[in-house]
């Protein structure tokens, strides 16, 4: 016999389900279940069953469910339900309900914890939570049956959570944490034990500004809703954050250790017991039309035909909001099992204020296990450091949005196993020995198959031609498809016809490529910003790519460009190229370069920014 409570009231009994289909029978299991081997009064079940308004007959009317309780249970099982003055009592073992399990998985983890094995501790804590299915008595109707044992049932299964991020901080897998922290403290705003542990996970990944963001959020809305300041385990956790001493050292070693390492930048640290960081972020499902780019990014990094001394280095490269970071992340994830020793993730930054190799490398250092007051000075002595710990493992280093080659080199780790994926929405043609993954923009067929996974089949193929409008101007680009998806998806109303009217009629199409976090008009800013003069006394491409949003069109020949710009042929094409290679402008087909529906809109935007100058001429600032 198996009693389930963690989740919807269920009883089974040889692989079959015990069905007890009366509500208020199903309440009385429900309270003798959760006063397992202890004595219930008739007065607190018939408290249970009416919701504190129970009549003169309330305890008749108990005796008899607790009869028809027994004969739904059977011989057996029915001879479990005791009379007991004042009441009941129902006999189980431990093991027999998943309750039960919960509470031995949960001491079993304190006992663990105790002897230092966090390891083991955060596993039974795992263990007991992977026992909840869905929202416990949710098919009991009784209100104060939930609000009395719901809450407390609630209040278990968050403390057994907290109990496990405890152990997984202290076992250095801050960053896997991150993504599950942010759901609970978007459902739990003002739990601070919560909002604490993704402080620390947050700074500990890198994200310092976004941990101290959080705090003066929680901050805000503890004064606002209960008139409260934050307390002081959370101002502490504040404190070590502003001043920086909160990084996490490795446990200490539960065997004798092997000789000491003998790296002349840290000589007191003892590389035994090193940690095995787990730091890939969760991800979004795969389109299914990049199944073949996944398996060829496999391939390339499980690929073993390298030459001694070299790191199996693969690069995700195309345009901002193609997903290169969901299929490196994906190809990450199946390549875990692999990367015995861990998995080190940073996002670099494509921005104007891309993360330099001196800030990422400390923390991959500490996530190593390398005391934080042990980490080298000198960046040379980081880099030598950081190699000789990843030499001879087999540990997989993903750095993503990577804006430079000189930001990836002191960043590869040792040879011997490791390997290397970078995201970029650069080629990185400079970085020697790497393979590189284009990831293109999605045909019709893969953009309609993604609009429909997000508003339904049905509502995109009922305005054909509506929908391949809307397709067009997202220009293949499933960030855009995306935030069209959540836009009609937010919207029943809106037919697809609507929208697509509302698309083309825009003033500012880009305005309306938005929602929450995503934007379209950010990732085209990027890849301006990162325009660069290349040839000195040529043109400058930003100046070029204004000066075509000008003209109102959309495809260009070089010499065209050349006569607008009073320049040679040559100094246009190069201009072109690089408006090419940041994914402005796509590349010539017979003898034109084009501008897509997104680029073409954005550099309206920039030439509108720009007033004509007396000659006519627009008057561009570079720089």
């Amino acid at each position: 016999m198996k009693f389930l409570l963690l989740g919807p009231l269920s009883i089974r009994s040889n692989a079959r389900e015990v069905h007890v289909s009366a509500p208020r029978q199903r309440v009385v299991m429900a309270a003798l279940l959760l006063n397992a081997n202890r004595v219930i009064s008739v007065d607190r079940l018939a408290e249970y069953v009416w919701d504190g308004a129970a009549p003169r007959s309330a305890p008749a009317t108990v005796r008899t469910y607790v009869m028809r309780l027994r004969q739904a249970l059977g011989e057996h099982a029915s001879a479990r339900i005791l009379t007991r003055a004042p009441g009941y009592l129902l006999e189980i073992n431990e093991h027999e309900s998943d309750l039960g399990q919960f509470t031995a998985h949960r001491r079993r983890a304190a006992e663990l914890a105790e002897h230092g094995d966090l390891e083991g501790s955060s596993a039974e804590l795992a263990e007991a939570l992977a026992l909840w299915r869905e929202e416990p008595l949710s098919d009991v109707p009784s209100r104060t049956l939930r609000d009395v044992e719901g809450r407390y049932l609630q209040e278990l299964r968050l403390q057994t959570m907290e109990l496990r991020f405890d152990a997984e901080l202290a076992l250095l897998r801050h960053a896997e944490l991150v993504p599950e922290l942010w759901r609970l403290v978007r459902k739990y705003p003002l739990r601070e034990a919560l909002v604490g542990k993704l402080m620390l996970a947050l700074f500990r990944s890198g994200r310092q500004s976004e941990a101290l963001d959080l705090y003066q959020r929680t901050r805000a809305q503890l004064v606002e809703q209960l008139g409260a300041e934050p307390s002081a385990d959370l101002r502490e956790v504040q404190r070590h954050i502003l001043s920086a001493h909160d990084r996490p050292r490795p446990t200490a070693p539960t065997t004798s250790p092997p000789a000491p390492v003998t790296t002349a930048a840290a000589p007191g640290w003892n590389g035994s017991g090193r940690p095995s960081p787990a730091q890939l972020p969760s991800v979004p499902s795969l389109l299914p039309a990049r199944s073949g780019l996944l398996a060829r990014l496999e391939r390339l990094l499980r690929s073993s035909a390298q030459p001694p001394g070299t790191v199996p280095t693969a690069v995700v490269t195309g345009r901002g909001g193609v997903g290169k970071s969901t299929l490196a992340l994906h190809a990450a994830h199946a390549l875990r099992n692999s990367s015995v020793h861990g998995q080190l993730y940073a996002d670099l930054g494509s921005g104007s204020h891309p993360l330099t190799p001196r800030t990422v490398l400390p923390r991959f250092l500490a996530d190593l296990g390398v005391p934080r007051d042990e980490i080298p000075p000198e960046e040379c002595e980081r880099v030598n450091l950081y190699r000789s710990l990843t030499t001879g493992r087999r540990m997989l280093v993903v750095l993503d949005n990577a804006h430079s080659t000189a930001q990836i080199r002191p960043l590869i780790p040792g040879s011997g196993g490791n390997r290397l994926l970078v995201t970029s929405r650069r080629r990185l043609a400079d970085l020697e020995g790497a393979h590189t993954l284009l990831v293109p923009q999605l045909d019709e067929d893969a953009a309609l198959d993604l609009l429909g996974s997000i508003i339904g089949p049905t509502r995109a193929g009922a305005e054909p031609w509506a929908a391949r409008t809307v397709l067009a101007i997202c220009s293949g680009l499933p960030l855009a498809i995306r935030i069209v998806g959540t836009r009609l998806l937010e919207r029943p109303h809106w037919s697809t016809g609507s929208f697509a009217r509302r698309l083309v009629e825009a003033p500012r199409l880009l305005d309306e490529l938005r929602t929450d976090d995503l934007d379209v008009r950010r990732g085209l800013d990027v890849d301006h910003d990162g325009l660069r003069l290349t040839t000195s006394g040529g043109v400058h491409p930003a100046e070029v790519f204004t000066l075509l949003g000008t003209t109102g069109a959309r495809s260009f020949s070089a010499t065209s460009v050349a006569e607008l710009l009073g320049r040679s042929t040559a100094e246009a094409e190069e201009a072109l190229d690089a408006l090419v290679r940041a994914h402005l402008l796509g590349p010539p087909t017979a003898g034109a370069y084009r501008l897509d529906a997104l680029a073409h809109a954005y550099a309206g935007e920039r030439a509108q920014a720009h007033c004509p100058s007396p000659s006519g001429r627009t008057s561009v600032r570079v720089g």
